[in-house]
């Protein structure tokens, strides 16, 4: 069973009186455990793609199947239970809270949307943060640190409730060409440990490169549908 499937998938937005399709009837399959790519050019609905699945935009037609759900029939409140529970998020500004530390960004997913007790929180906390090499910086704030250690922070938040998706949306905009190759790096190191899923909606030819499935957008629709990308 694919972990993410779409069949005859349409997204239409209105603006004012004119419909504009964003995604046309697409249908793609992603398996357990894979390092996948969205690429295409601006607008060419990569972006969109990767909300629907993430819950945060809903599908006009078609199905989308995440986790053995099909999140095109949940509402908002339901798609908000089933994002917080099963997916994770990282952001190419990075998103974290100027006012939280290191350690409180990556445990604010643990203690606002899932509850985990206090010591079960610090103890994955510290964990994570390890795994992404940032226990050393746990007690500074956001402006304290390098955009590279930031994305860090961002992948620690992500998996910190173990969720078995993240996406990533440009991930390595902000980043310069060495300190992406590590971030990548280290999503495949906790892809290998975790059994994460990973897919990306990105223009980077470093991703594209790293993906092992690359589903290529044009106009909405899929255009190419590859596997390979090196490994890292």
């Amino acid at each position: 069973m694919s972990l993410v499937t779409a069949t005859n998938l349409t997204k239409t937005y209105r603006i004012g009186d004119i419909d504009v399709p964003a995604i046309k009837g697409i249908a793609f399959a992603i398996e357990a455990s894979s390092f996948v790519a969205f690429v295409g050019p601006s607008g060419s609905g990569k972006s969109t793609l990767l909300n629907m699945v993430g819950c945060l935009d809903h599908p006009s037609s078609g199905t989308l199947t995440v986790l053995d759900t099909d999140i095109s029939t949940l509402d908002r409140h339901a798609a908000a239970k089933f994002r917080g529970e099963h997916i994770g998020f990282v952001f190419q500004d990075f998103n974290l809270i100027p006012v939280l530390t290191v350690f409180e960004n990556v445990e604010y997913p643990l203690r606002m949307v899932q509850k985990w007790p206090a010591e079960k929180r610090r103890t994955q906390v510290l964990r994570m943060l390890d795994a992404v090499g940032m226990s050393d910086q746990a007690d500074k704030r956001p402006d304290q640190i390098s955009g590279g250690q930031k994305q860090r922070v961002a992948v620690a938040r992500a998996l910190v409730s173990q969720p078995k998706l993240v996406l990533a949306d440009e991930p390595t905009a902000n980043l310069d060409h060495d300190t992406a190759y590590r971030i990548l790096e280290l999503m495949k190191k906790m892809r290998d440990e975790f059994g994460t899923t990973f897919i990306f909606s990105t223009h980077d030819p470093k991703i594209m490169g790293e993906a092992e499935v690359t589903f290529t957008l044009e106009d909405g629709r899929v255009t190419t549908n590859s596997n390979g990308g090196s490994h890292v």
